[in-house]
């Protein structure tokens, strides 16, 4: 679900078997039925937006994200691109380019979805209750998931960090085989961590890297057991409502808050709309999100400078440990047990990725990233969706960094 550096995310063909993370390739690569949908009212019970596109007259700096913008999506042959860039929190530009549906003009305030930008809210919840001790980040896990083998040696830190071994079920090819043929399939946790059960570990939990979707349904499911509440209610306490994210919710079914931003995908071969395709397999109940390009641009801000958090915990959510783990060995593959290098690595629920903080899901026709360098202070946030001819892969991704380029050209986002 997430395609970020350290996530594959799940492409339902052949030719793009490699995962979609649900979110995550480092190149780093690494291992993100409703008939009604567009009828729903949006959070509040509203069906319009305050998520506008910037008025008046555009600053050379907001004209050139426009024009990178407008260049990107001819080039790679976008249906859709959403884009809000802030600097210090400022709106430099926010806008939307092509159509939601045929003769249906995309607009900044239509909602997506938003995939593993989910797993950095869940880790900042976590380094949140780590905060009020009410667990620690080292606790081994087996009183909360009695049936996750190596329980008593995986901890709250590996699950976020994706260090415990687990196989990934969105590599899995009897899990793709079947999401392929049922995209309208409604899955629960325990059907998704059955995949990666039938494997043994890929190495002893906390000794290497490698990405897994089965970590973070494991870790809601602890969460929950934790506090006793349910994961989007506690992730709304904790993360999304003290920074007023009003348009990013959990949808407990395919259905996405009006106004959408409608998707499609070749993924099946056929160029076919995605929209409401079930992304229940994505992540554990609660925890399945959909947002508007905003709340993405106050998120990249927010998460990527720990505004939620101590100096201690927000070096925590930078790196983890992670740093120096992963590489190849006999017993998991280069491929899998990507090599974490300070460049570029893994955190809790982020990506480090030449100082950026980036989350960036794609998965059923949709392609986001937000991204934010501390440096400099500046937010780059983008949602993209396909036509037939548009290339693979997350094309959100190359369009936030022609933009980094130009507004940050000492601080490439690379990605790839």
């Amino acid at each position: 679900m997430t395609h970020t550096p350290l996530s594959p995310r799940t492409r339902t063909r052949a030719r793009s078997r490699r995962a979609l993370l649900c979110a995550a390739l480092l190149a780093l690569t690494v291992q993100t039925t409703a008939v009604a949908p567009a009828l729903s009212e949006g959070p509040g019970g509203r069906g319009g937006s305050d998520c506008v596109r910037t008025e008046g007259h555009l600053d050379g700096k907001a004209r050139k994200v426009l024009d990178i913008t407008r260049t990107a999506k001819k080039d790679l042959r976008l249906n859709a691109v959403q884009v809000r860039v802030t600097v210090d929190g400022r709106e430099v530009l926010t806008d939307a380019l092509g159509e939601s549906m045929t003769g249906v003009p995309a607009e900044p305030g239509m909602h997506f979805r938003a995939g593993s930008v989910a797993f950095a809210h869940i880790s900042t919840t976590l380094l949140k209750l780590v905060e009020e001790r009410r667990v620690r980040l080292d606790d081994t896990v087996e009183r909360w998931l009695p049936d996750l083998p190596k329980a008593n040696r995986i901890t709250l830190r590996m699950l976020a960090s994706n260090t415990t071994g687990l196989h990934d079920y969105v590599t899995d090819p009897e899990f793709l085989k079947e999401l392929e043929a049922h995209p309208f399939r409604a899955w629960t946790p325990e059907q998704l961590v059955a995949y990666p059960l039938r494997h043994s570990f890929w190495y002893e939990p906390g000794t290497s890297w490698s990405y897994s979707h089965a970590n973070y349904v494991y870790l809601v499911e602890a969460l929950e057991k934790i506090t006793g509440v349910r994961i989007d209610r506690l992730v709304r306490e904790k993360v999304t409502g003290p920074l007023e994210l009003r348009n990013t919710q959990n949808n407990f079914t395919p259905e996405i808050p009006r106004p959408v931003l409608h998707a499609f995908t070749s993924d099946r071969g056929l160029y076919e709309e995605s929209t409401f395709w079930n992304p229940s397999w994505t992540t554990a109940p609660g925890a399945v999100i959909t947002t508007d390009i905003c709340d993405l641009a106050r998120s990249a801000q927010a998460i990527g400078s720990g505004e939620l958090l101590s100096p201690r915990s927000y070096r925590t959510l930078l790196d983890p440990g992670t740093v120096g783990l992963g590489g190849g060995t006999a017993t998991c593959p280069a491929t899998i047990c990507l090599k974490q290098t300070e460049a570029t690595h893994f955190g809790l629920g982020v990506i480090v990725v030449n100082g950026w903080i980036v989350q960036n899901p794609s998965f059923s026709g949709y392609a986001a990233i937000q991204a934010y360098l501390p440096s400099r202070r500046l937010a780059v946030a983008v949602s993209a969706t396909k036509t037939a001819t548009t290339p693979d892969g997350n094309q959100a991704e190359v369009v936030a960094q022609r933009i980094a380029a130009a507004l940050a050209p000492g601080d490439p986002l690379a990605i790839d």
